[in-house]
């Protein structure tokens, strides 16, 4: 992600316009206020915004370090941060058609792995219910 696909405007925002590596497709996907604010300064056009990360096996033993010094001791790797936005989002009754789109999704059906996710946390707390004996 490169600082020149981080963009705003009055309607939209912040977002970021971009082409997926996977699917070719240019996508424009919002981010918060937050989000925006936690980046940083702009830089250069061509310039990575997280300059100097590189996504690869080194990249996932730095964060399982990070995980360890957080006292977590679960398999983490950068995918799970798109299971958990894409959970989260459901979560908050965000629809499955956006949530669809803001994960690039070309396939419904792929989303819906999610919300299967979604579905088993609603029956696990209805059943938290204790018993009223009447």
């Amino acid at each position: 992600m490169k600082w020149k696909e981080l963009q705003h405007s009055n309607e939209q925002g912040w977002y970021l316009q971009f082409t997926q590596k996977k699917t070719k497709g240019v996508e424009t996907l919002p981010i918060s206020d937050q989000a925006r604010e936690l980046l940083g300064t702009k830089g250069e056009a061509e310039t990575p915004i997280f300059d100097g990360l590189k996504y690869n096996g080194g990249t996932s033993i730095k964060i399982q370090r990070w995980m360890l010094q957080a006292g977590i001791t679960k398999q983490i790797t950068f995918h799970c941060a798109r299971h958990t936005f894409a959970t989260l989002q459901l979560t908050m009754d965000t629809d499955i058609y956006t949530v669809s789109k803001l994960l690039g999704h070309k396939n419904l059906k792929t989303t819906q792995v999610y919300a299967k996710i979604i579905d088993k946390k609603k029956v696990e707390a209805v059943n938290r219910i204790p018993d009223l004996s009447l």
